[in-house]
C-alpha cells in the first residue's frame, strides 16, 4: 500500500510493516499506526510516521549511538502491553528535534520509544528517573559510530 509522509513523500508501505501503538504517543494518543522508515543505512536514524496522517512524522535515533551508558528499565506492565517475551525483540528508539545543523539537534532521552519488533507494537514511556537523562540530548554522535 502507498502512504503519503512527512519528509519522504509517497513511499509504498507492507501492511505487516505497520506498527500498533495501543495508546499512541504523548500527545498525539488518537496516532495509534505508525511505520519505521529508513533514512540511511549509514545513519542511527529513521522517520516513524504515522500511517493515517501524512503531518505527522518523526525522526527517530537510535538513541546508544549518541550516548553510550544510556540504561533505562521496562515496567513490568509495560512489558505485557508490548507483550515482550526475547530481550533482542526490543528495540528502543528516541525523538529527534531536528534544528538547522545537526550539531544543533537534540535528542529526547527522557521518553524513549520501544517497539516489539517480532510482535509489530509499540510504546512511548516516560522514565521515572527523570534527572539522568534529559529531554534535550545534543546529538554528538560516539566516537567510531556513524556519522
Amino acid at each position: 500500500m502507498k502512504i503519503a509522509t512527512k519528509f519522504l513523500g509517497e513511499v509504498e508501505i507492507s501492511e505487516q510493516d505497520i506498527l500498533t501503538f495501543e495508546h499512541g504517543l504523548l500527545g498525539l494518543e488518537e496516532e495509534r499506526k505508525f511505520i519505521l522508515l529508513p533514512i540511511d543505512a549509514d545513519l542511527p536514524l529513521a522517520i516513524l510516521q504515522s500511517v493515517e496522517r501524512s503531518e505527522i512524522g518523526f525522526v527517530v535515533a537510535y538513541p546508544f549511538a549518541f550516548k553510550q551508558n544510556y540504561s533505562f528499565d521496562i515496567s513490568e506492565e509495560d512489558r505485557e502491553q508490548l507483550q515482550i517475551e526475547k530481550q533482542e525483540n526490543v528495540l528502543p528508539y528516541a525523538i529527534v528535534t531536528m534544528k538547522e545543523t545537526f550539531q544543533d539537534s537534540t535528542i529526547n532521552l527522557l521518553a524513549p520509544i520501544i517497539l516489539n519488533i517480532e510482535k509489530k507494537c509499540g510504546k512511548q514511556i516516560v522514565l521515572q528517573d527523570n534527572k539522568a537523562f534529559p529531554l534535550r540530548y545534543p546529538m554528538q554522535p560516539l566516537e567510531g559510530s556513524a556519522k
